[in-house]
């Protein structure tokens, strides 16, 4: 009975979980850890409430406890290629590149609500912060991005403006 209720959600934390580890080996690691959580706890969740942001309030406080118990590792982002939208390729390494150098409150809030689409509130109840406060992360981490991938976008003009001289 509870997995059916809890199936429609995973490839909504499937496609979080690969977004917030950069590793589809990782990713399905923590879906895992997240849903046995759920499991464990399934007590705690009140049937009035959005089963949605549950699931992803347990799986962000299981992520953000293998953070604090594992180094930091190198974060790839294999599949944002395709996220980048863009007809050349290295528009979308740019943007992998650029959300691996966000601070990791900053990335879980800007794809909790691109990617996910969840409301301001519903970000603010699954990382535990004032609604504020998940403005200004995702104020911060759109800056940084918009400057990241600009300052790649100049990198790349200016190249290609030079002379091959031989």
């Amino acid at each position: 009975m509870n997995g059916e209720r809890i199936i429609p959600h995973l490839p909504g934390l499937r496609r979080y979980a690969r977004l917030l580890t950069g590793d589809p080996h990782r990713a399905d690691d923590l879906v895992q850890d997240a849903l046995l959580r759920a499991c464990a706890k399934w007590t705690l969740w009140r049937p009035d409430s959005d089963l949605r942001a549950w699931l992803f309030t347990v799986m962000h406080n299981v992520f953000i406890n293998q953070l604090r118990a594992a180094p930091p590792a190198s974060v790839q982002f294999d599949e944002l290629a395709e996220a980048g939208h863009s007809e050349d390729p290295a528009v979308g390494i740019d943007l992998q590149r650029a959300l691996a150098r966000l601070p990791d409150d900053q990335r879980e809030v800007l794809l909790m609500v691109t990617v996910e689409d969840f409301s301001y509130a519903d970000v603010a109840r699954v990382t535990g912060v004032p609604v504020g406060t998940v403005m200004s992360r995702l104020s911060r981490a759109r800056r940084r991005l918009r400057e990241a991938m600009e300052g790649s976008r100049e990198a790349t003009d200016a190249r290609s403006h030079l002379k091959v001289m031989k």
